[in-house]
């Protein structure tokens, strides 16, 4: 048995996978994020701790009592800034917070060739930004700072007092040099930082740790080793096998994303198409990344007051592709591929009269898929071929969102086994990979496919106009609101 945690922005989720690589157990629990402030996005670190523990604690003790060894995923980007006694010295800032878009600007001016060493450009979502702002306006924080850890790696540091970060998820920082897999000293000199303030950096298969005895001991299983892991989307390849050059995912969770499996690094700034290192050693990937995909969904079922999400799935489906004139732009916590613009903000446009809840919920359905076909097409400028899109995260128990999807991106989407736990299933994965000393290419395999959507004649007619309305609307209203504000 192998533990897989994937410690996400609403919530930790928590599998168990048995020696034929079958889930066998699972446990969640909830998140909530804090917006103090306009563009501000934080949780308390200590929360993930203990929905950690909660998540892992729901699993059938029999189960945990045979784990071998420990996987971690989680969200990417997070700046947590710890103490001497590594105590969180403020809440964690989060991927979609959008505070530090000036000190993208100063990171810029002051290091012309970050995106030779990164592959990327800088952006507030990025780590290194969000400590120059802290640097700026929070310097006795940045004073008393003796370490900055990752998300996932916090709760790492909870299960085994070490201090460690994988490729993948360092990739995201803006302090990693990506080809060459190593931190690089002059991008943490641009923040006022060095190496002995950073984790040790392990591939997503390495051995990091053991639990803590008092840990293994809240959590009924013995002292097993932890492992590498990896940033979510990269851990959510792993989870579903996208592995191989070209091979290919979609996430629908908090945020969307679209992964492409890479054998060399291949950067591509100039379209804001991120370049990562993978959790698989010697592997890359190119990502399209949209802040808003499922959140949007979770927000207009508030706004509607349906009763649930697959509530509001059903209302809109009753309504049918392109059934309203109203288009929804996703942007509620700005934008990242293609525009790089934290200042957007969503809007909804073209209501009447007639404009219900259930009309709403299909234009944001919608308005998603857009926003994903936006980033495609920056993956394709980029010279990525994608052929079809293994789908992964919570937005995949819907099938009739995937037919919009499918539809607006025109390529066909395959469902997975286990899709929907995608990170915590690749974690898992790559604990099995570490403790049997085995390829990961002979664990992160394909699971079976539950289904396939192609994309249908009639809905890809139907949403044509209202994606050029989509595409417009950018540039005639969101871009100025941006310069607004």
């Amino acid at each position: 048995m192998n533990l897989g945690i994937d410690i996400g922005t609403s919530g930790v989720k928590a599998v168990i996978l048995d020696e034929n690589g079958v889930i066998v157990g699972q446990g969640t629990a909830t998140l909530n994020v804090s917006r103090p402030r306009p563009l501000w996005s934080e949780q308390m670190p200590t929360d993930w701790w203990m929905a950690t523990t909660e998540a892992v604690r729901a699993i059938d003790p029999r189960l945990r009592a045979s784990v071998k060894a420990i996987g971690i995923a989680g969200q990417m980007h997070g700046a947590v800034l710890l103490d001497h006694r590594d105590l969180p010295l403020r809440p964690a800032i989060l991927w979609n917070d959008g505070r530090a878009f000036a000190e993208c600007n100063e990171l810029t001016e002051t290091m012309p060739n970050v995106t030779t060493i990164t592959g990327n450009l800088a952006m507030p979502g990025f780590t290194a930004p969000k400590l120059l702002w802290v640097k700026k306006h929070e310097p006795e924080v940045f004073a008393r700072m003796t370490s900055v850890l990752l998300p996932k790696d916090y709760v790492r540091l909870c299960m085994t007092a070490e201090k460690v970060s994988d490729m993948s998820d360092a990739s995201g920082t803006l302090w990693l040099d990506v080809s060459r897999r190593k931190w690089s000293e002059e991008m943490l000199a641009a923040t006022g930082m060095d190496q002995a303030q950073m984790p040790r950096l392990c591939e997503g298969t390495e051995v990091t740790g053991k639990l803590r005895g008092e840990v293994a001991a809240l959590w009924g299983m013995s002292e097993v080793p932890v492992v590498g892991g990896g940033g979510d989307n990269a851990a959510g390849a792993a989870g579903v096998g996208v592995v191989a050059d070209g091979d290919a995912l979609l996430s629908l969770g908090t945020s969307g994303v679209i992964f492409v499996a890479n054998d060399s690094f291949r950067p591509n700034p100039a379209h804001a198409v991120h370049a990562f290192c993978h959790c698989i050693p010697g592997k890359w990937h190119q990502m399209a990344v949209h802040l808003s995909a499922a959140s949007c969904v979770d927000w207009v079922t508030r706004l509607t007051g349906a009763g649930s999400v697959m509530d509001l799935f059903a209302q809109a489906e009753a309504v049918g592709p392109a059934g309203g004139g109203e288009v929804f732009t996703p942007y509620l916590s700005g934008e990242r591929t293609p525009h790089n613009d934290m200042q957007v903000r969503g809007a909804f446009l073209g209501l009447d009269h007639d404009t219900d809840g259930p009309r709403l919920g299909q234009a944001v359905l919608e308005g998603v898929a857009f926003a994903l076909a936006d980033g495609l097409e920056a993956l394709k400028n980029a010279g990525t071929t994608v052929t079809e899109l293994a789908v992964i995260g919570g937005g995949a128990r819907s099938s009739y969102w995937g037919k919009i999807i499918a539809a607006a991106l025109g390529v066909p989407l395959v469902y997975l086994s286990g899709g929907e736990v995608g990170p915590a299933l690749g974690a898992a994965r790559l604990a099995w990979t570490a403790i049997d000393k085995v390829a990961p290419e002979q664990i992160c395999t394909r699971p079976p496919t539950a289904h396939r959507v192609v994309p249908a004649k009639d809905i890809v007619e139907q949403l044509a106009p209202k994606k050029a309305l989509f595409r417009e609307a950018y540039i005639r209203t969101c871009s100025r609101t941006a310069d607004r504000a």
